[in-house]
């Protein structure tokens, strides 16, 4: 299947997905689409003053199998400590149609991924600059059709940002909760994917239940635990050690390694009050010196040596298969 149309913004995610979306009307012409494609090639103009890169772009999925785990707290966190290690780091809010890391981060995005599918802005138009200089890349809550996208359309909506990847380091993604195939397609989609889990047992069965699901259906059998809103580090690694015994018992071919643990303090709790991130707001708390401690982790993983883990070959899997949105 050969995909011979220009490039504009909007129907660069069908040019990737060989038209799981629909190119808008406002972007049907030549010269527009010429332009605009010029504006989203240019959306991270390197600076002058900063190296780039040496290799690929970094892509690291920040998942949990049930809600209200702190997913979203970490998200923010691990990106703003990452930009504070001086990574130049985006954050994409995948949580398509609930999506709040705009009010996590205290945020008024102007435009989202909603408007950018729509035709109705750019991709560098969509992207706001967060605390730290993270560039975030802000969703719609309360869109119903956002959160029913076609899986061709999810990993268009990743693929996008390869474009963009000599001018990144790191890109977050912020997941929804569950096991729905926006979830799984964006776990499968980055180079690591990262589960949160906390000491309920709702949490563990359904951190294992997502883990069982990526493993047998999406084949991501390499992921990262971190063991959140724990008392104490003692407690966070009895937690991982619960899960991994489980998940060694039933699933023997899956490999999970112990990213670390954030203790819930009342630190965090006034930072998300305050729409602010912990490790901003208070530096020397204990939450937000364990999320730094996660992100000096990361940031010694091997670097990347393909550009985009196995999300090429993914989307090409999709159009042999004739998804379509």
């Amino acid at each position: 299947m050969t995909c011979t149309a220009p490039m504009p913004p909007v129907s660069f995610f069908a040019l990737k997905i060989c038209g799981a979306l629909p190119i808008s009307p406002v972007l049907r012409s030549t010269t527009m689409q010429s332009r605009e494609y010029a504006k989203l090639t240019n959306a991270f103009p390197l600076s002058a003053t900063r190296p780039e890169p040496l290799g690929p772009v970094r892509t690291i999925a920040v998942t949990g199998g049930k809600g209200g785990v702190g997913k979203t707290n970490i998200s923010a966190n691990l990106a703003v400590a990452l930009a504070d290690m001086g990574k130049r780091t985006l954050l994409l809010d995948a949580d398509l149609g609930l999506a709040n890391l705009d009010v996590v981060l205290g945020l008024a995005p102007k435009y989202t991924l909603a408007d950018l599918i729509a035709g109705r802005c750019t991709l560098d138009e969509v992207i706001i600059e967060g605390p730290g200089g993270v560039l975030v890349v802000p969703a719609a809550s309360g869109r119903r059709h956002m959160a029913e996208l076609a899986p061709a359309q999810h990993i268009g909506l990743v693929n996008v940002f390869s474009e963009l990847e000599r001018d990144l380091d790191v890109m977050v993604i912020d997941t929804a909760a569950g096991i729905t195939d926006s979830v799984l397609t964006f776990c499968q989609a980055a180079q690591d994917t990262v589960v949160v889990v906390c000491d309920e047992p709702a949490s563990i069965t359904d951190a294992y239940a997502l883990i069982k699901v990526l493993s047998r259906e999406r084949g991501v059998d390499r992921l990262q635990i971190i063991a959140n809103m724990v008392r104490d580090p003692n407690e966070g690694r009895l937690l991982y050690d619960k899960l991994s015994r489980v998940c060694e018992k039933f699933l023997g071919d899956v490999s999970l390694n112990y990213l670390g643990h954030v203790p819930q303090d009342d630190w965090l709790r006034l930072s998300v009050q305050r729409q602010q991130p912990v490790i901003k707001a208070y530096p020397a708390s204990p939450s937000a010196q364990a999320i730094a401690e996660i992100a000096r982790r990361t940031s010694r993983w091997q670097a990347p040596t393909v550009p985009r883990g196995n999300v090429e070959f993914f989307v090409e899997r999709i159009i042999q298969r004739g998804v379509a949105a």
